[in-house]
C-alpha cells in the first residue's frame, strides 16, 4: 500500500528535480525498513527453530541420549539420596541406578568410620543397594539385641559414682595400662581378661529388658547384669552402642579381634 502511494506521488509530482529526489528518498527509505523487517524475521525463525530443537533434547529421555554406560558414569558422581531418588522415574533408570557399580563404593563410604556394620548387609550375593538400604535402616535402630552384645567386645570402666576403691583399680581412672574388657555371650553369661584385677565373677549373667507400648513405641529398654543397677542403651553416630548405669559404662568396640564380630575389618561381600 505504501509503495502504491509512493508511485502515485511519483506520477502526480511536478516535472521538478526537488520533487523527484524526495520521491526517491521515501521510496528508498521505505525498502530499507522492508529489508530490516526481513532481516528480523529471518533472525527470529532461526531462534525459534533453534528453541524448538533445544526443547526436544530437554524433553528426550537422558538415558535415551546418552546411553546406560555414561548415565552411570553420571549417577556414579550423585549422592546417595539423587541416585534413589532416579529409581523412580522409569523402568529403563531403575536397571541402570540400582546396578553394583554406582552402589558398591557408596555403600563402602557409607561404611567407613562405622564401628558396627550390620550382619544383614553383609549376607552373601545381597545386591548393594539392599546392603545399603539395610545398613542405613539398623543404622537407625536403638534397640540393642543379644546379637549386638555378642558382636562386639566390650571397654569397661567405672564412673565417678562408683567406689573411689573400685576407681583405684581402673586403668581408666590412673591413665596406666589398657581399658578393662567385657564379653557377653550367647548363653547369657558374662567374662573378662584373666588378669583382669576387678572381675571377681560375680558380674554373670546378664538380660536385656524391653516394653513396647501402642505401634512398637519402646517405653522401657535397658539392660542389667545379675542385680546391678540397668544400664541405658545408647547408639553414637558411627553406630557403636553405649551402656551405662550410675556406676559403669560398656562401649562396644569393632571387632577387637574378635571372632564372628562385626566392625570396619569386614570386607564387602
Amino acid at each position: 500500500m505504501a509503495q502504491t502511494e509512493l508511485r502515485e506521488k511519483q506520477r502526480n509530482a511536478p516535472e521538478s528535480p526537488q520533487n523527484y529526489d524526495i520521491v526517491w528518498e521515501e521510496m528508498e527509505s521505505h525498502r530499507k525498513k522492508r529489508k530490516r523487517r526481513k532481516r528480523k524475521r529471518v533472525i527470529v525463525k532461526d531462534v525459534e527453530e533453534k528453541m524448538r530443537e533445544e526443547e526436544g533434547v530437554l524433553r528426550s529421555d537422558p538415558l535415551e541420549v546418552f546411553g546406560t554406560d555414561m548415565m552411570s558414569m553420571i549417577l556414579s558422581n550423585l549422592d546417595a539420596r539423587s541416585v534413589a531418588l532416579s529409581l523412580l522415574v522409569s523402568r529403563g533408570w531403575h536397571g541402570v541406578a540400582s546396578s553394583d557399580r554406582i552402589w558398591g563404593p557408596k555403600l563402602e563410604e557409607l561404611w567407613v568410620g562405622k564401628a558396627h556394620i550390620p550382619r544383614l548387609s553383609q549376607i552373601r550375593g545381597l545386591s548393594k543397594l539392599t546392603a545399603y538400604s539395610l545398613a542405613v535402616r539398623d543404622g537407625k535402630r536403638n534397640r540393642i539385641r543379644k546379637d549386638d552384645l555378642c558382636d562386639h567386645v566390650w571397654e569397661f570402666h567405672f564412673n565417678k559414682g562408683a567406689p573411689e576403691y573400685w576407681r583405684n583399680l581402673d586403668p581408666y581412672w590412673k591413665g596406666t595400662g589398657l581399658p578393662m574388657r567385657r564379653y557377653f555371650h550367647p548363653d547369657g553369661s558374662q567374662s573378662a581378661d584373666p588378669d583382669d584385677k576387678v572381675w571377681g565373677g560375680h558380674e554373670c549373667c546378664y538380660s536385656t529388658v524391653t516394653s513396647i507400648v501402642g505401634e512398637d513405641k519402646i517405653r522401657e529398654h535397658y539392660v542389667r547384669i545379675n542385680r546391678w543397677p540397668r544400664m541405658s542403651v545408647s547408639r553414637k553416630q558411627d553406630w557403636s552402642w553405649e551402656l551405662s548405669n550410675c556406676l559403669y559404662s560398656y562401649s562396644s568396640i569393632p571387632n577387637a579381634d574378635r571372632e564372628g564380630g562385626t566392625g570396619p575389618l569386614y570386607g564387602l561381600v
